[in-house]
Order: structure tokens, then sequence, then C-alpha cells
């Protein structure tokens, strides 16, 4: 089960948290989303999930500054894009 909840209902009724699933915070005045809650039966497999995009989004920003750390280091030459990588990958783990 899911609900909606305003940060102040939240602070005012903590128990209602063990009634749901999960539950969303929205700011009532300005309908922002702020957030959710996830039961602690879920909290595990939200966080590996999170860890897991994190992580994938901080591979894909490795792989974006190789490619410019050759130009950086003047070292090109005729290599291709593929033999750079391999080449950085080496230097910078």
């Amino acid at each position: 089960m899911t609900r909606t909840l305003s940060i102040r209902e939240l602070t005012r009724n903590g128990k209602i948290l063990a009634d749901y699933d999960y539950i969303d915070i929205e700011d009532k005045k300005s309908h922002q989303y702020k957030g959710v809650f996830v039961a602690s039966q879920y909290a595990k497999e939200v966080k590996e999930l999170i860890n897991q995009k994190i992580s994938l989004s901080q591979k894909k920003q490795k792989e974006n500054l190789l490619n410019y750390a050759g130009i950086a280091d003047g070292d090109i030459g005729n290599k291709n894009f593929n033999e750079l990588i391999a080449e950085k990958k080496g230097k910078y783990q």
C-alpha cells in the first residue's frame, strides 16, 4: 500500500510508517515532490538498487574523462579510441 503525506503529517504521526509499504512525501503548499520513505522490509533492496545506479553513473563519468585524458597528456599519437581507453584504464585504475 502507498500513501502521500506532507512532512508535517509525518512528524505528527510517525506510527503511520508501519502501515504502508512506502510513503511519498510532498510539500503540500507547492506540491513539490520531496522524497519517499520505504518500509524496512524493502530497504536493503532499495539501497542496493541506488548503489548500482550510483556506481554505473560514476563508471560512465570516469569513461568520459578517459576520452579526454590522452589529449591532456599529449600522447594520443595514431592510437584509435579503443587502444587509448585500454591504455588509460590500466594507468588510472
